[in-house]
């Protein structure tokens, strides 16, 4: 029987949980609108439960484009009013509008940086309180407990798994050495 973190082993085996633990959960992301997509999930959790969001995650992607960066900066009234429609998602004018205007800072991001993933790479390693501090400078609806979970589900801080999970072995070995802790 294989060991498993705390939260999957409180949820259960063959849950949702038990397949982002296993396969997302930690992993470091490559792409931008990888990020992208996590930041917006990650700020839609809130108030609610993850299992809710992971059960809506499919439908997030389509409502949004795939979280085609470029193409939420450019959503208008329209797109917001079907988006605010969609039962698929959640369904929160403030959640919604900021994950339009964070697409429109990761934007200017990847104008300065080359990339968000840069961004967050050259800002690698900070305290939670001062990513905490970082993000609510630059982006909306990131609160102290969005932040920590976007980066711990992304990597950038440590804590998403017991070092004795065998998830938490995998993720190490996919670490770029720097970004190891």
């Amino acid at each position: 029987m294989s060991f498993y973190c705390t939260f999957v082993r409180e949820k259960g085996k063959g849950t949702v949980h038990e397949t982002y633990h296993d396969t997302e959960y930690g992993f470091p992301l490559e792409s931008d609108n990888e990020l992208f997509a996590r930041l917006v999930l990650e700020i839609n959790q809130a108030g609610l439960s993850w299992e809710t969001i992971l059960k809506k995650k499919e439908a997030f992607y389509k409502a949004f484009d795939r979280f085609d960066i470029l193409k939420v900066s450019r959503y208008k009234q329209k797109k917001f009013d079907v988006l605010m429609q969609d039962a698929g998602i959640i369904r929160n004018r403030l959640k919604i509008n900021a994950a339009i205007e964070n697409a429109k800072v990761i934007l200017s991001l990847q104008k300065e940086f080359g990339s968000f993933k840069n961004w967050l790479d050259q800002h690698h390693p900070k305290t939670k309180e001062e990513w905490v501090k970082l993000f609510k400078k630059h982006f909306k609806f990131t609160g102290g407990e969005i932040v920590n979970e976007f980066l711990m589900s992304t990597g950038y801080l440590p804590g998403c798994h017991a070092e004795d999970c065998p998830t938490y072995k995998k993720i190490v070995k996919k670490k770029p050495m720097w970004l190891r802790q």
